[in-house]
């Protein structure tokens, strides 16, 4: 079947510090004083970020019908990471936990999706410009949402804007901007000699998609995709739907290929830190916005030619260690020359990634780094006074737990606003006509039905979280444990919800007015937008 309308939205230390005072005498000339050693050269940073793109999507990972050789090269050249999560499966306080190395639990509102951001906490950009650094970004940086300085002025919390140059695109849906020329633009712009960050912020492959995109102008076939998850119908328009998906992330690829082209062409890419992730998961059902592992299990390679390989280590390393968005801020902080009372930034939960880029070890590096913490609070709006699905849980060697706090409300938002907490697209479409038309509600079950207050998974042998084994006597044990670290670690952190005040997130006041008190302005009959999802997404009847 196919859908209705698409949504149109969308280390060698050496290397790293500033040698100062140092100076050395010429053996070959005595009684002459050498010039004085210069400082080494700080490295820059190229930090390239997806919207949307999942775990396991991408060559390096054994995908054979997503085409990602930019991703893969940055993999193959340093280090390519296995269990890297997000804390927070949305694209706000997503992005506010990799810029603060907070996790979204402590930094108030921005613990939410489309909030007003605190001004007392500072970004590692911000941090790293006071510090000597340009800065730049093109397109997507910290969004959406407001943040504003103490005094009211708009911050720049992941660099300059360079959007200037814009492109035809392959497909409609896909952003316009050429981010690559972009890049030409800002590293025209950095001083000569000045170290630079610049955050690459594609809007793909974020929706909407041009349906059938992906085989039309991909040249991809349905029969290649090997497997389709488990939690989804395996219909042809579903099948479309991730080839389309496929077909952004490539374009994605194909312009972070052009900007390692550019670094190597002016001779700045071994020393440049390349990071390249997403945000959370994809934009399906079940997927993006919840707490699933197709919801915060993200895609992670990490290249440094001249600091990793100068360390002594091998080139082309899987680590398997448990890394969290918290962990970048500090890594980028430490790489950068700067102790992180230097920075003038509230204190992290993250951890530097340092021992592991400079390990040289592949596997299991360091045995601490056994488990994240997930959890979110209200993402987009759709339930009565803008209140959200508030969740906390762990990932510790291949097992997650998960508490529902609100299991009366609705996980993706109430059916009758079009269960906003999930986008438009063919595969929604698909699972909600086949509850409608009364052939299958599994996969509605799976994706918007509520939930039990706990739930618990065995990621080898059942990654797409189909079999809860929450209330299984034989997991009794292992789930009070998962639950008690998490609460521990979580009462440690601040997380106003261990406390009894788990409420005051529901309070933070939706920053978009438009959209504000949703629920409330569309049962009046308002006419309010909503324009991530399709107007089929609005149920009719009520659903139970």
């Amino acid at each position: 079947m196919k859908p209705t309308s698409i949504i149109a939205s969308r280390v060698s230390r050496s290397f790293i510090l500033w040698l100062a005072g140092l100076c050395a005498f010429c053996a070959a000339a005595p009684g002459k004083i050498a010039r004085p050693v210069q400082p080494q050269q700080r490295p820059n940073i190229l930090f390239a970020i997806a919207d949307d793109w999942a775990y396991g999507y991408a060559g390096a990972y054994g995908n054979r019908w997503v085409k990602t050789p930019a991703f893969d090269r940055v993999a193959r050249d340093g280090v390519l990471f296995t269990r890297a999560y997000t804390p927070n499966a949305k694209c706000a306080p997503s992005r506010a936990i990799i810029l603060t190395g907070r996790n979204s639990w402590q930094l108030e509102e921005a613990a939410n999706h489309i909030p007003f951001f605190p001004s007392k906490f500072k970004t590692w950009a911000e941090a790293l410009g006071e510090h000597g650094y340009f800065t730049g970004l093109t397109a997507k940086g910290w969004e959406p949402g407001v943040a504003n300085d103490a005094g009211g002025k708009p911050r720049q919390m992941a660099g300059k804007p360079f959007n200037q140059r814009k492109a035809e695109t392959p497909a409609k849906g896909i952003e316009n901007n050429d981010y690559a020329a972009n890049f030409e633009d800002f590293l025209n712009a950095a001083p000569k000699g000045q170290p630079w960050s610049f955050w690459y912020g594609a809007l793909e492959p974020h929706r909407a998609y041009e349906y059938g995109s992906g085989s039309a102008k991909g040249g991809k076939k349905l029969s290649d995709i090997n497997r389709v998850p488990g939690f989804w119908p395996d219909t042809e328009a579903v099948r479309h739907d991730m080839l389309d998906y496929a077909f952004e992330i490539e374009h994605f690829d194909q312009h972070l290929a052009r900007m390692l082209t550019l670094l190597e062409q002016r001779g700045q890419l071994d020393n440049t830190i390349v990071i390249v992730t997403s945000d959370h998961g994809m934009p399906f059902p079940r997927a993006k916005g919840q707490a699933y592992d197709a919801s915060n299990h993200v895609p992670l390679a990490v290249m440094w030619k001249r600091g990793i390989k100068a360390s002594g280590g091998m080139s082309g390393r899987t680590v398997d260690d448990y890394v969290s968005f918290a962990d970048f801020a500090p890594t980028l902080v430490e790489l950068a020359g700067l102790k992180w009372n230097q920075t003038g930034m509230q204190p992290t939960v993250g951890r530097s990634l340092k021992d592991i880029l400079f390990s040289g070890k592949s596997g299991r590096v360091n045995p601490r780094r056994d488990h994240v913490l997930v959890g979110k609070e209200r993402h987009d709006i759709g339930r009565p006074n803008d209140v959200g699905y508030p969740i906390r849980g762990i990932v510790k060697n291949d097992m997650l737990y998960l508490h529902n706090y609100e299991t009366e409300r609705w996980p993706a938002g109430n059916p009758e606003t079009g269960y906003l907490n999930c986008d438009g697209g063919a595969t929604k479409t698909e699972i909600l006509q086949a509850r409608r038309e009364g052939r299958d509600q599994r996969y509605w079950m799976l994706a918007f039905g509520k939930r039990p207050a706990e739930e618990l998974y065995d990621l080898t042998n059942d990654p797409d979280c189909l079999n809860n084994l929450a209330n299984d006597p034989a997991y009794r044990v292992r789930k009070m444990g998962l639950k008690q670290q998490s609460e521990r670690e979580l009462r440690a952190q601040g997380d106003p919800r261990m406390f009894g005040k788990g409420y005051i997130f529901d309070r933070y006041v939706y920053a978009n007015p438009e959209q504000r008190n949703f629920y409330e302005r569309f049962r009046r009959g308002e006419k309010v937008k909503a324009f991530w999802v399709n107007d089929s997404d609005f149920e009719k009847e009520p659903v139970k």
